[in-house]
């Protein structure tokens, strides 16, 4: 199995709505799309989002990367089966390009390149080797001790910062839908949280799991006192309360929280999760696919937040795709586990959507298993070159 082409591809993702949080509010997503076509005509699919405040990345450094990179190792390797390109994708290398001016480089620098190119290349392996990606996931090493197979998942719905009256609307979508777990962004500015998680809780009941995620909105003197008056209505841990440079001093808090601490845009890379074992900062990973440079990366995480007796959530980027969704679908139907589920919004968020499978959650949050060879989606390859605003053969 030799690759004939990679051709990587930019796409405006325009969002059927404008989603707001502490950090930031997006419109659109700048999209990294990769196709890889192999010898026998196989093609496969990845997606990239780049976040300069998770990963250091913007669109324009990962046009860099991919402009800098050489690729000769991927492009002259016949690979034997599935496995063997999980492992000459390991040893691919990024050529080390600057980020844009005034951001931090961490060892996720590139991930979501990385991850595109993970996705197309293990997209088209698997189908000519006839199996699915979350067989290939079940099969590496890693996954030993946390792969379950399920054919029905529930995805968690999420309530965003807005005015009160936003916030009535997206709580009553919350429960017409009735998701069994539901997240609410907090510590945005000009929010009372209070009222907020009080409204939010009314409407969907206590029988819903709520969760809290403040995206770096406070810093660790402040985080206990934000967060005590909000636990009488029950919510089950917050994510990311610090900015990634403040990390460490959840350490020194945790044990004064009463609900558990998940990091997120702290928890990118193995390196990361290291850290925050050894400085016992949280208790759980955010594990997103693009952040987190691909699938085998975040089955990899799972596995090392298992062995630590840490917790995980399979999360996502606002925006994703059907290709990303389909990839979530994968880790969640064959990785177990997992404590909360995000992702498939797809048709609810996506403007422009480019599979022709609908990969959105269905009532109650339920979604099935994905069948066929590879990712097991229909990527629409003619809306992609038209929607594309750079595209460039890697080589």
């Amino acid at each position: 199995m030799k690759i004939r082409s990679l051709t990587a591809f930019e796409v405006p993702v325009a969002l059927r709505k404008p989603v707001r949080h502490a950090s930031h509010i997006r419109h659109q997503n700048d999209t990294l799309i990769v196709r890889c076509e192999l010898a026998d005509g196989s093609i496969g699919w990845g997606e990239g989002l780049p976040r300069t405040y998770v990963t250091g990345e913007s669109i324009a450094s990962v046009w860099r990367h991919l402009t800098e990179t050489s690729f000769a190792i991927l492009l002259d390797t016949d690979f034997a089966d599935p496995l063997h390109a999980v492992s000459v994708l390991d040893s691919l290398k990024l050529a080390e390009v600057p980020p844009d001016a005034g951001v931090e480089v961490r060892e996720c620098f590139g991930n979501s390149a990385r991850c595109a190119i993970e996705l197309a290349v293990l997209d088209a392996v698997c189908r000519t080797a006839q199996c699915s990606i979350g067989g290939l996931l079940t099969s590496l090493p890693e996954a030993a001790e946390i792969s379950e197979q399920q054919d029905t998942v529930f995805y968690s719905g999420v309530v965003t910062s807005g005015s009160g009256l936003q916030q009535w609307r997206s709580a009553l979508k919350m429960r017409a839908f009735r998701f069994r777990s539901v997240k609410v962004k907090v510590g945005t500015s000009g929010i009372d949280d209070q009222t907020y998680l009080s409204r939010v809780r009314r409407i969907v009941g206590n029988r819903v799991d709520l969760r809290l995620d403040a995206n770096e909105a406070w810093h660790c003197d402040q985080v206990i006192s934000k967060i005590q008056p909000l636990l009488k209505w029950g919510p089950t841990c917050v994510e990311q309360p610090v900015a990634h440079t403040e990390v460490g001093g959840l350490a020194h808090i945790r044990a004064d929280l009463s609900i558990p601490i998940m990091l997120d845009e702290s928890l990118c890379s193995v390196e990361d999760a290291h850290a925050a074992i050894q400085a016992r900062t949280c208790d759980l990973f955010n594990l997103r696919i693009s952040k987190c440079g691909g699938l085998v990366n975040c089955v990899r995480l799972a596995a090392l937040a298992k062995q630590n007796d840490l917790n995980y959530q399979l999360g996502c980027q606002v925006g994703e795709t059907g290709i990303l969704s389909a990839a979530g679908r994968h880790f969640a139907c064959n990785i177990s586990g997992i404590r909360y589920l995000e992702g498939s919004y797809d048709r609810f968020l996506v403007r422009q959507p480019l599979t022709f499978e609908n990969l959105t959650f269905r009532y109650g949050g339920r979604a099935k298993r994905l069948s066929g060879f590879g990712l097991g989606i229909t990527v629409d390859e003619e809306k992609i070159r038209a929607m594309a605003v750079r595209t460039m053969p890697l080589s």
